[in-house]
């Protein structure tokens, strides 16, 4: 089974609570997914299946790149630690040149599938780009990626200098433990319903931000 397949096998198509003009392919069950996973890839070393499922800040985020089309219309727009390529997805839908950069398997395979799904086009960048020069976007995107503290500092750091060159970078984020506490500027906080096998709580209060150069 490669990695197209165990995603098409362990999800079904629908959409997140807050963005329902999506749909991708989601895990019905945290638990069975999580098993699976770990049994299939126990030789491999791979990270979880995160892919599997619509986290409160790439909602959130979606949601406002869905509701400020004319932010993202034409524009080179990067999804980082895409994960589902949910924002990659909402920014192709508003008319950006889209891309989603992931290093798991998995999550290009469930990209280019929720792609498909969604009648839009996703190119994927496959190696890890934190650190690198501006590849010409115009805009860098990304949700939940503040909730360890080696990567959320790694990537803020990124995120600054490609700020300060000029790109527009937004992050969306719940009130994770490493959520820097400056060079963020608040555009817009939304509710967001959560499982709670996922979620210590049912809804959170997700913020969207623009990172201050």
């Amino acid at each position: 089974m490669n990695a197209a397949d165990f995603v098409r096998a362990n999800t079904v198509l629908a959409a997140p609570p807050l963005v329902p003009e999506i749909a991708l392919h989601l895990a019905t069950e945290v638990t069975p997914l999580w098993q699976a996973t770990e049994d299939f890839l126990q030789s491999n070393k791979m990270p979880p299946p995160y892919w599997a499922f619509a986290w409160p800040g790439g909602q959130a985020l979606s949601r406002w790149l869905l509701d400020n089309p004319g932010r993202v219309r034409g524009r080179r727009v990067l999804d980082f630690a895409a994960g589902s390529g949910l924002s990659g997805i909402a920014a192709a839908k508003v008319g950006a040149l889209a891309e989603a950069a992931e290093i798991d398997a998995f999550s290009i395979a469930a990209i280019r599938l929720n792609a498909e799904a969604n009648d839009v086009d996703i190119g994927v960048v496959t190696e890890d780009v934190v650190g690198g020069g501006n590849r010409g976007w115009d805009l860098v995107v990304a949700g939940d990626v503040c909730y360890e503290r080696p990567m959320a500092e790694r990537v803020f750091a990124w995120f600054r200098a490609l700020a300060a060159d000029g790109v527009e970078v937004l992050m969306a984020d719940p009130g994770r433990s490493y959520l820097p506490p400056h060079g963020l500027l608040r555009l817009a906080t939304y509710v967001v319903p959560c499982s709670t096998d996922l979620e210590d709580r049912a809804i959170r209060d997700t913020s969207v931000y623009k990172v201050v150069g």
